[in-house]
């Protein structure tokens, strides 16, 4: 029997206030309206985005449905939809692609002027919801909202990919994988032959560390306090590993050394302050180029001195890795299907969707790397 047009019932993980465990409940999604399409979740991805949300160091509009890095199937589409049809395989896209905005339009721009990353507003492109638990309307999140068996999207949030992708692991394409990757090969564009820094060995990281190996770089060195994450990130294309703790001068001033008077490239992966600061610190002065790739904290605000900028280095930043999100994920599912990268290194855990606290658990306690949610 056809679901199409009418309200589904479904389990979705809802997160009623910050630092409260996610609450399995039983909620209504609603159809999708013009230009929006209702997609049944395969796979979602644990990501530390999510867990910022939970512990309230990213502030978006609560009760809401976290989750933005997934891949699922089409259920059904609002009338106009012509980008997908009920039974494609989707990567739901946390940064949308009009095609119509400035950012859009321009050759190096990606974060689409219709996002809900900037000011999250928690609802569709219409202001309103799709979602609701208990009588009361639930929050989007993010343009995705992927903790849920079904959810619905603006077309433009939405990328079509090869039907015979694995959704399992393509789901870290979503975010993760894209992230990392594209940080190094399109936003730093890491160069044959230099020498990179990676700050934090997680799943973004080690993406950053698979880019910077496909873009030619010779040495490729991860700084993480963990050392459990070091053989996962030498088997990814890390040539060394070193720990800050184990150093009594700056960490920046290790890497200077290490590489003769500063590294080519730098990638901040933690969202932490000092850690964005060493890592502009540590790139060569004349032209060293620092990216800054994890979430930094709410409301703060970083302290540096003109003087590392004005001697020639950039410090840059991007969001999905500088990907125009709706061109290029089917490009790299693509990719991926070739064999041209291997996502298996990204995925230390499977869990099944009703175990999602146990999965933020092991992210919290630095046991995963990613965690994927089946349903």
């Amino acid at each position: 029997m056809s679901t199409a047009g009418k309200v589904i019932k479904c389990k979705a993980a809802v997160l009623w206030e910050v630092k409260k465990p996610f609450s399995i409940e039983e909620v209504e999604v609603a159809p999708p309206k013009a230009h929006e399409v209702r997609i049944k979740m395969v796979a979602s991805g644990v990501c530390r985005t999510d867990d910022h949300v939970a512990t309230g160091s990213f502030v978006t509009p609560l009760p809401v449905i976290v989750g933005h890095e997934a891949a699922g199937i089409v259920e059904s589409i609002g009338e106009g939809v012509t980008a997908v049809k009920p039974g494609d395989k989707v990567i739901p896209l946390v940064n949308p692609q009009c095609g119509k905005c400035s950012v859009c339009k321009h050759p190096e721009g990606n974060l689409c002027s219709k996002n809900d990353l900037s000011m999250p507003r928690g609802t569709m492109q219409d202001g309103t919801t799709r979602f609701t638990c208990k009588g009361k309307a639930i929050n989007h999140f993010i343009s995705t909202s992927t903790f849920t068996q079904y959810t619905v999207v603006d077309e433009i949030s939405v990328a079509k990919i090869d039907p015979a992708s694995p959704l399992e692991k393509v789901c870290l394409i979503g975010c993760a994988f894209s992230t990392g990757y594209g940080s190094a090969v399109q936003v730093a564009k890491v160069t044959p032959g230099s020498t990179c820094v990676v700050f934090g060995l997680g799943g973004v990281g080690l993406a950053v560390v698979m880019g910077c190996k496909a873009a030619g770089a010779a040495r490729i060195i991860g700084v993480d306090t963990n050392k459990d994450k070091y053989a996962k990130a030498k088997q990814v294309g890390a040539t060394e590993c070193i720990n800050p703790k184990d150093f009594k001068k700056p960490i920046h001033e290790v890497l200077i050394e290490m590489s003769h008077g500063g590294v080519d490239f730098s990638f901040e992966v933690v969202g932490r302050l000092d850690t964005m600061e060493a890592a502009l610190a540590c790139v060569q002065e004349a032209y060293g180029i620092s990216v800054v790739v994890g979430v930094p904290p709410d409301s703060q605000n970083v302290s540096v001195n003109p003087m590392l900028l004005l001697t020639g280095r950039t410090w840059k930043g991007a969001i999905l890795g500088g990907f125009k999100c709706k061109d290029t994920f089917p490009r790299l599912v693509s990719d991926f299907m070739a064999k041209k990268f291997s996502l298996d290194p990204l995925i230390s855990h499977v869990l099944p969707f009703e175990k999602i606290n146990e999965a933020f658990d092991l992210l919290r306690s630095g046991k995963s790397i990613r965690t994927v949610l089946r349903f």
